[in-house]
C-alpha cells in the first residue's frame, strides 16, 4: 500500500539525501499522465498503480503521486486545505474484527465525524453496525464489492458493477441512498478509473496520513502508533485507520484528544472542497 525504501540503506543517508530518496521513490512509481487526459506534456500529472506518499517535513502535507489540483480534475482528494487546521478521520474495513462498536462509542463521546469505507460483504454481514454509523451521522463510503485491483478493470460496466452492487446492499440495509464517496482498494488506481468514478457521481478519497495497522496478528504498540502518526499530522490531513485494528481501538480516544489539544478541528469528508 505504501512506497518503502530499505531501512538499512536509509540509515546511511543524510537528511537531504533521505528527502531526495523518498521523493525519487514516489516519482519512480508513477507514469506520465498524457495529453489525452488534458495535461501539457511537461506536467507531472501521473497514472499509477499504488497511491504513495513522501513525507518531506514534519507537520507539512506529504507529496503524493499526484497533486491536489491534478486529483481535483477527477473529483478526487488526498488532503484538505493546508491553510486550515482541520482533520478528516476515515476508516477502512473489509471485515468485522469486533472493534467497530467501541470505535463508534469513542467517536460519539468525542463528537467526531468519520467516514467508514466498507466493502459490500461488510455492509451485508453487519447491518446493525452500518445503521448505527448512519444514525450517528458518519459517512459510509464505497470500498467496492469484492476489493479488487480497480486499476486493472478496463471494462466500464465491470468497474461500475463493483460500485453499484455496494449501493444496492446499502439501500437494502439502511433504506437510504448511499452518499457517493469512494476509496480504491489498496490505493490502486489509474486516472482512467478515477474519471470513471467521477462519471458515476463519485468523489474519490485517498489519504495523506496512515501507518501499517492492518496486520491483525502484528499490531503496532501504542508508542509505535503515536510515533508514526503525531509527527506527521498536518493541516487538512485525511487520516486513514483500519477499524480492524485493536491498537487503533484502544488508543483512538487518546489520539483524538491529542489532536484536539494541538488545536485541530474534525470535519466530515463532505466538507472537502477543491483548492482554487
Amino acid at each position: 500500500m505504501f512506497i518503502e525504501i530499505n531501512k538499512v540503506k536509509l540509515k546511511k543517508l543524510g537528511t537531504g539525501m533521505l528527502a531526495f530518496a523518498l521523493t525519487f521513490a514516489v516519482l519512480a512509481s508513477v507514469k506520465s499522465y498524457r495529453s489525452e487526459h488534458g495535461y501539457p506534456a511537461g506536467d507531472v500529472a501521473v497514472s499509477t498503480e499504488n497511491w504513495g506518499l513522501s513525507f518531506q517535513q514534519e507537520g507539512s502535507p506529504p507529496i503524493g503521486n499526484a497533486t491536489s489540483q491534478q486529483l481535483g480534475e477527477v473529483n478526487a482528494f488526498y488532503c484538505g486545505n493546508p491553510e486550515e487546521k482541520v482533520l478528516y478521520l476515515t476508516f477502512d474495513a473489509g471485515f468485522e474484527n469486533g472493534c467497530t462498536a467501541q470505535i463508534l462509542d469513542v467517536l460519539k463521546e468525542e463528537n467526531v465525524p468519520a467516514a467508514f469505507f466498507l466493502v459490500g460483504t461488510y455492509i451485508k454481514g453487519n447491518p446493525e453496525l452500518v445503521r448505527r454509523m448512519v444514525d450517528e451521522n458518519h459517512i459510509v463510503g464505497n470500498h467496492t464489492m469484492n476489493h479488487p485491483d480497480m486499476s486493472a478493470i478496463s471494462d466500464k460496466d465491470a468497474f461500475s458493477d463493483e460500485l453499484t452492487q455496494v449501493e444496492e446492499i446499502y439501500r437494502d440495509v439502511t433504506g437510504k441512498e448511499m452518499l457517493k464517496y469512494y476509496r480504491p482498494p489498496q490505493g490502486k488506481f489509474s486516472f482512467d478509473n478515477l474519471s470513471q468514478a467521477k462519471e458515476l457521481g463519485y468523489t474519490t478519497v485517498f489519504w495523506s496520513l496512515a501507518y501499517v495497522d492492518w496486520y491483525v496478528d502484528q499490531q503496532p504498540t501504542r508508542e509505535e502508533a503515536f510515533e508514526k502518526l503525531i509527527p506527521r499530522t498536518h493541516n487538512g490531513a485525511i487520516i486513514l485507520l483500519h477499524s480492524t485494528s485493536k491498537t487503533n481501538t484502544k488508543i483512538l480516544g487518546e489520539l483524538i484528544q491529542k489532536w484536539k489539544s494541538e488545536g485541530y478541528e474534525f470535519k466530515s469528508v463532505t466538507d472537502l472542497k477543491p483548492l482554487s
